[in-house]
């Protein structure tokens, strides 16, 4: 028998396997499909102050090893989340779900966050913090650490749940990134979020998304997660959420031992829906396999 729980930030999961947010919506869709309670947790899409439409269509382009998206944070709000999306929540999935946040100024962060953090099934926040910075100037949160750590001491501020900081790979120094999260409170560090990249429409000469530039995600980025996760373990002492193409228990076993504590599935979704269930039905034979009893045992081994 092995044991695949683990502890992120103080709270128990029956697995490491969280479908990442804008992948799997607030979970009622995927609850047709599967009973979702097997996952450890779900990440439910990101949601800002406001209500938005998001960007413009299209939104999507497809790569070879991965798509592009540029949806938007489209959202209901914050308040519409937690009035009425988290309650009908608790009625299909029985675990604390990961909140989803995002901001253009660190008081909508905090305002954010408070709320979502008041709600009874949220048991983490997890704060993206590649949204653009308005008050710098339209300058991502997510590329200065100093603005990095602003967010996280004002989410820290009115939030007593676990606040896990989002890291964007658009960056020279991903670990100085989440040291700055770290030493500003952080009680847990995610990543990755996209790669920028675009795709150009041969006939039409122009981008195929109406945005021009969009999120890259899928198989593609895998490696360039797992080296990044690989130097933030070495950089902090919080746990770590790894994604970033992940689509396999193979994959989520590499994650773990570059030093990640739980998993994220993020493009994978879109895909096939039933990745995450497949997946924790692999993992257990996959450690049974590599004769390890307890994931705990290897988190971080390849470090060694």
């Amino acid at each position: 028998m092995v044991n695949t729980k683990v502890n992120l930030c103080g709270l128990e999961l029956d697995n490491p396997v969280i479908p990442a947010s804008g992948t799997f919506g607030y979970g009622e869709e995927f609850s047709a499909l599967y009973d979702i309670n097997i996952l450890g947790s779900f990440s439910f899409k990101g949601t800002t102050k406001e209500p938005r439409f998001g960007n413009p269509t299209p939104r999507i382009a497809e790569c070879s090893a991965g798509m592009l998206n540029s949806v938007g944070l489209q959202n209901p709000g914050i308040d519409e989340v937690v009035q009425s999306i988290l309650p009908k929540m608790q009625t299909y999935f029985h675990k604390p779900v990961i909140a989803n946040i995002g901001g253009f100024s660190v008081e909508e962060y905090a305002e954010c966050a408070e709320k979502a953090a008041a709600a009874e099934n949220v048991g983490w926040i997890e704060v993206n913090i590649s949204c653009p910075n308005v008050h710098g100037g339209g300058l991502s949160f997510g590329t200065s650490p100093k603005a990095a750590a602003e967010v996280t001491k004002a989410v820290k501020s009115v939030c007593q749940k676990p606040v896990i900081m989002k890291l964007s790979p658009n960056v020279t120094d991903i670990a100085e990134m989440a040291s700055a999260c770290e030493q500003a409170g952080a009680d847990g560090i995610s990543l990755i979020n996209t790669l920028m990249g675009m795709r150009i429409d041969l006939k039409k000469r122009k981008p195929i998304l109406a945005n021009k530039t969009g999120g890259f995600s899928g198989p593609a980025v895998f490696p360039v997660a797992l080296r990044m996760v690989y130097e933030v373990y070495e950089a902090v002492k919080i746990p770590i959420i790894g994604m970033g193409g992940v689509q396999s228990a193979q994959d989520v076993m590499e994650m773990i031992l570059a030093g990640a504590t739980a998993v994220q599935v993020g493009a994978a979704n879109l895909r096939e829906p039933m990745i995450c269930k497949t997946i924790i039905e692999e993992l257990p034979r996959l450690m049974g396999s590599l004769g390890i009893s307890d994931l705990s045992e290897i988190r971080g081994a390849a470090h060694s």
